[in-house]
C-alpha cells in the first residue's frame, strides 16, 4: 500500500474525471490520499471531494500564496474546521519567497496562526517552504520552543541543512516527483540522508509529475513512480519503501483512517 500524502484533487484540473482519477489511484496501490486546503474560502470543495470518497482525507489551510487575501490568521477558525471527521491536517501553510505572491510578514503571521492551531489539534502541520530556507528554520525552532507540535515538509525541495533542522525537530519530509528530475542531484543526496522513519511521499498533483510521466498533468497513482525512485536512491525494494512510508504515514496523520473501510 503507498499513501499520497499531498494532492489536490478540488483543483479544476480534476474536475471532468475526478472518479477515473481515484480509480486509477487505487489500481496503483495508492490506499488514501490527502486533498489539501489551500484556502478557507474553498474549503467546502475540498471537504466535498473527502466526503464523496472513503479512502479520500483533507486538511484545512491557506496556502501562503493567499495570505495577504485569506483568514490565514484565525487560529480560531482553522481549529474549528478541523473537527471534521475528514480533516486530518493544518494547511498547507509557510513561507514562499519565490513568488511573493503575499507580503512576508503576512505569510509569517498566517504561518504562526496555522501552528497554533496544529497545537491546539494535535494534527500535523502541512508546510509548503520555497526560497525561504533561514527564515522558516527560525520560525520552526522559535514556535517548537513555546510548545511542541507535529508536520511535514511537503514537497521538499530546499536545502540539506533545512532538512537535517525539520528531522531534528521532529518534523517529517515529503518527497514530491522532483526527486526524479534530472537536474535534481541536491535533492537526491538530501533524500539518501534522511531518516527512513521521517520519510513520506506524494505527488502535489496536478503539478510535478514524475519520470517517466513528466510533462503530463499529475495524479495520485503517480506516486507510485516517485516511491519507486526513493527506493532505489536507498537501496530498498520498492515494496519495503511503500510499507515504511505508509507505516510513517499514518504514525504522523493518526487521525487519518488506515483503510477505507474504517
Amino acid at each position: 500500500m503507498l499513501v499520497d500524502s499531498h494532492c489536490h484533487l478540488d483543483f479544476p484540473d480534476f474536475a471532468d474525471e475526478l472518479d477515473a482519477v481515484v480509480e486509477r489511484a487505487r489500481a496503483a496501490g495508492v490506499g488514501r490520499m490527502v486533498t489539501i486546503g489551500t484556502r478557507l474560502s474553498q474549503f467546502d470543495r475540498v471537504l466535498n471531494v473527502a466526503e464523496r470518497f472513503a479512502d479520500v482525507s483533507c486538511t484545512v489551510g491557506v496556502h501562503p500564496h493567499e495570505a495577504a487575501n485569506e483568514a490565514g490568521e484565525d487560529t480560531a477558525r482553522l481549529v474549528a474546521l478541523a473537527k471534521h471527521p475528514k480533516v486530518v491536517g493544518i494547511g498547507e501553510t509557510g513561507l514562499d519567497y519565490f513568488y511573493e505572491h503575499s507580503p512576508r510578514d503576512r505569510q509569517a503571521a498566517s504561518f504562526r496562526a496555522h501552528i497554533a492551531a496544529a497545537r491546539e489539534t494535535q494534527l500535523p502541520l502541512i508546510v509548503h517552504s520555497r526560497d525561504a530556507d533561514d527564515d522558516m528554520a527560525e520560525i520552526l525552532a522559535e514556535e517548537m520552543g513555546q510548545g511542541r507540535f507535529t508536520g511535514v515538509l511537503h514537497c521538499f525541495s530546499s536545502s540539506r541543512q533545512l532538512a537535517e533542522k525539520a528531522v531534528e525537530l521532529g518534523l517529517y519530509i515529503s518527497l514530491s516527483g522532483i526527486v526524479t528530475f534530472k537536474k535534481a542531484d541536491a535533492l537526491r543526496e538530501t533524500a539518501k540522508a534522511v531518516p527512513l522513519d521521517r520519510l513520506l511521499v506524494e505527488t502535489d498533483a496536478p503539478y510535478l509529475a514524475p519520470v517517466p510521466v513528466r510533462g503530463k498533468r499529475n495524479e495520485p497513482a503517480f506516486v507510485a513512480h516517485t516511491a519507486q525512485a526513493v527506493a532505489a536512491l536507498r537501496g530498498l525494494a520498492p515494496a519495503e519503501l511503500a510499507r515504511i512510508t505508509t507505516e510513517n504515514f499514518f504514525r504522523l496523520f493518526a487521525k487519518a483512517p488506515k483503510s477505507a473501510a474504517t
